[in-house]
């Protein structure tokens, strides 16, 4: 099935994860590393008119978060595993000689008693500066990774970043920005979500928050719950209540201009096991858009293979087995939760975030064609 993207979006450019045709300029490469609960990421990019190129790549799964539940510390295994990752990553930026790079991470470190003292042996053992940052930055980022996918219909945004131990939600109005300036007013804020005064029309954050539940955290609730069924109900619930206070929820909204965009491993393996793919193509993910019911219908083929089919299945990885079910529990809870009936699917987040934000901020990337 052919992936069916945002109305209004295609101008917008996506982008191209193809190698450069030519060498890459080291003075031109941007570095953004994504280090949280559950996994190390980087990307090393290079400007290309109103997108950019990615030159090189990582991503393992370190399980930094392990444990934290219960001990409130990063364990010494833990913090061995995301060192060895960071090793890696740190040969990269070497070879690659980048100079300009942001390297953050996220829940577990705002969350862990030895946060600090982990930082700091990571800069001992391996030279790189690990930024914590806090939530509202991390919503901000995840944001403005997802403009390109934003509909020049859209008039309220959800944004919605479901990560391995905390979940953003940011509520945008884009009622006051012309259609065919919204995406661009999305790239806009990575200025802030309150920018200073601009001549050019701005996006309005209505509402944003941050809930300290992702798809370890939410397991690790309800790990003593031993029926499937039983345990992928209380996780939903429990999500649903902690987004009690949240605006748009509060409030009914009407469905026309509504959009939803979800970023996570959660909403890409669930887009994947829709489309049948046999093997991970982001080109077929990234922006397409699912209904409700599809989406309830993969989740029901989960519970339906029970915990050896998720381990079995060639769709989900070994990586997200263990965390499918608690992510599919926070997704059906927020499609419960507000008036439109479809998700569009982003394969991006905090590193295509911090990429856009440092070019931007640069004044590197070129307007395009909207």
């Amino acid at each position: 099935m052919a992936p069916k993207r945002p109305e209004g979006a295609g101008a917008f450019p996506i982008p191209v994860e193809s190698p450069a045709p030519k060498p890459s300029d080291p003075s031109e490469l941007y570095a953004a590393l994504d280090l949280g609960t559950n996994s190390c990421r980087m990307l090393i990019a290079q400007p290309k008119g109103s997108q950019f190129h990615v030159v090189d790549s990582f991503s393992k799964s370190v399980q930094l978060g392990a444990g934290l539940e219960k001990s409130g510390r990063l364990s010494r295994a833990s913090m061995g595993r995301t060192i060895q990752a960071l090793r890696i990553c740190q040969q990269k930026l070497k070879r690659h000689k980048v100079k300009q790079m942001r390297l953050v991470t996220t829940e577990a470190c705002r969350r862990a008693k030895n946060a600090r003292e982990f930082v700091r042996q990571v800069r001992r053992e391996t030279g790189l500066q690990l930024d914590i940052i806090q939530p509202e930055e991390e919503a901000r980022l995840a944001v403005i990774s997802c403009a390109p996918l934003v509909s020049t219909k859209t008039e309220q945004l959800l944004v919605v970043d479901i990560g391995g131990g905390s979940t953003e939600l940011v509520w945008i109005d884009l009622t006051s920005v012309p259609p065919r300036e919204r995406p661009r007013a999305i790239m806009r804020l990575h200025a802030g979500f309150h920018p200073p005064e601009s001549p050019f029309p701005a996006a309005k954050v209505i509402d944003w928050i941050s809930v300290p539940l992702g798809v370890a955290t939410l397991r690790d609730q309800f790990s003593d719950v031993e029926d499937d069924a039983a345990r992928f109900a209380l996780m939903s619930w429990f999500f649903e209540e902690n987004l009690s206070e949240f605006a748009p929820y509060k409030d009914e909204q009407e469905r026309d201009g509504f959009q939803i965009i979800g970023t996570s491993g959660t909403v890409t393996t669930v887009a994947a096991s829709y489309l049948g793919l046999k093997r991970y193509d982001r080109t077929k993910v990234d922006g397409l858009r699912m209904t409700t019911d599809q989406i309830d219908r993969v989740i029901r083929g989960y519970l339906d293979l029970g915990t050896a089919g998720r381990r079995a299945d060639p769709r989900i990885g070994m990586d997200r087995q263990a965390l499918i079910m608690s992510g599919s529990a926070i997704l059906q809870a927020l499609m419960r939760c507000w008036p439109t009936d479809r998700l569009s699917v982003a394969d991006r987040g905090l590193r295509e975030g911090l990429l856009y934000a440092q070019m931007s901020a640069d004044g590197v990337l070129e307007d395009g064609p909207y």
